[in-house]
C-alpha cells in the first residue's frame, strides 16, 4: 500500500551533499517525492511509496552518510494524495 510520510531530519545534515545522498538513494527504492533545506540547519523530505521502502530509505538516512550526525529524525503521514513524478531537491 501506498504511503505519504513526511520527515524532518534534525543535526548536521547541510553543507555536506545530505539531500544529493537522499535523492540517490529514494530514486534507488523507487520512491518519490522531495528532499529540501530548512532554517535552522534542518532537512525535510516527503516520501510516496510502499511502506516498507520508506522505512528502509528512513534507515540509511539514520545511518549510512559518513559526514552527517543524525540527532532526530521526526515522521508524519501524511493522508493526502500526491502526484509526484520523481524524486526531487527543491532549491
Amino acid at each position: 500500500m501506498t504511503e505519504v510520510i513526511k520527515v524532518v531530519v534534525y543535526g548536521k545534515v547541510q553543507k555536506i551533499g545530505y539531500r544529493y545522498f537522499v535523492q540517490r538513494y529514494a530514486k534507488i527504492l523507487g520512491l518519490k517525492g522531495y528532499v529540501r533545506n530548512l532554517p535552522d540547519n534542518k532537512v525535510e523530505a516527503v516520501f510516496v511509496g510502499e511502506k516498507e521502502d520508506i522505512e528502509k530509505m528512513l534507515e540509511i538516512m539514520r545511518k549510512s552518510h559518513p559526514l552527517a550526525r543524525v540527532e532526530k529524525m521526526e515522521t508524519e503521514r501524511l493522508n493526502t494524495e500526491v502526484n509526484f513524478q520523481d524524486f526531487e531537491i527543491i532549491f
